[in-house]
């Protein structure tokens, strides 16, 4: 027997979490995939479900001098529209589904999720974004990458939930995402690229990668980032060969059903080359 529970509030969200194992589901588009029926009957749902999507103070879109606060419920759409989030987010939220999936979907399912192919999650990783997570009786705040720690899996017990998405307000010189796939808003990538970069006087202050499919989860490596800071434009190309290669230790795709390993990890090197060599 599988138990349905509908919350009105965050408080009747939380207590329910305290009472049995439910499955939290706020747009609920990544879920009717994973449990959808071929036989044309209505999804049966092998665990308890927690629907949270008319949790209305989990709706909502806020901001301080240094960060923007994304609730839980709050539709992709919206977050696409607000001229408060960071661009580069809004550049692959345009790109990662249809208007439809937009209009249900939401940021923290994206998380929640955990693929490696999320396309939310380069944009995540790259701007160092955080989680709040609540329970009935705690709350804690954790990167969204130490947050994901593997495929399909998360740092989040069965009393837990995620409420709020924190996005530091971030300016770069430039950005870049670019999305690879069979078309661009209905098909899940082969692989997502964003890249980040600022020169003060010709100095790198700031340089930001970030990959999604090509590892179990989104790679991004603030060691190498370190190591070409403080470089000028002129040394940081010269120094292609060496990034590529220190790129090329840590991109290790898998093939599947939408590419396989090769390509992905040419086009991946193949996007950071032509990142560092435009700056």
């Amino acid at each position: 027997m599988v138990n349905t529970v509908i919350a009105k509030t965050l408080v009747q969200a939380l207590d329910t979490l305290k009472q049995g194992d439910y499955k939290i589901v706020a747009g609920g588009t990544d879920m009717l995939i994973q449990n959808r029926s071929h036989t044309g009957m209505p999804i049966a749902y092998k665990s308890n479900i927690l629907y949270v999507n008319l949790v209305k103070e989990l709706d909502f879109i806020s901001d301080d001098e240094n960060n923007v606060y994304i609730g839980a419920t709050c539709r992709l759409e919206s977050i696409l529209k607000d001229q408060r989030i960071p661009q580069i987010l809004r550049d692959v939220i345009h790109e990662m589904a249809s208007p439809a999936i937009r209009h249900t979907g939401t940021l923290a399912g994206n998380i929640a999720n955990a693929s490696p192919a999320g396309d939310s999650l380069v944009a995540l990783y790259a701007l160092d974004a955080q989680v709040r997570i609540q329970s009935a009786m705690h709350e804690r705040i954790v990167k969204v990458s130490d947050f994901i720690k593997g495929v399909r899996k998360i740092d989040l017990s069965p009393i837990e939930m995620i409420t709020e998405i924190i996005i530091p307000k971030l300016d770069f010189d430039n950005i870049y995402f670019k999305k690879v796939a069979p078309r661009l808003s209905d098909a899940i990538s082969k692989l997502s690229f964003v890249g980040a970069y600022s020169f003060r006087n010709n100095t790198l202050i700031d340089m930001r990668i970030s990959l999604g499919a090509v590892y179990m989860t989104v790679v991004r490596n603030r060691s190498i980032e370190k190591k070409y800071i403080g470089m000028s434009k002129e040394e940081f190309k010269n120094h292609i060969k060496e990034i590529l290669i220190d790129y090329s230790h840590i991109i290790k795709p898998i093939d599947d059903q939408r590419s396989n390993k090769e390509y992905r990890k040419q086009v991946a090197l193949n996007l950071i080359k032509a990142f560092v060599l435009n700056c």
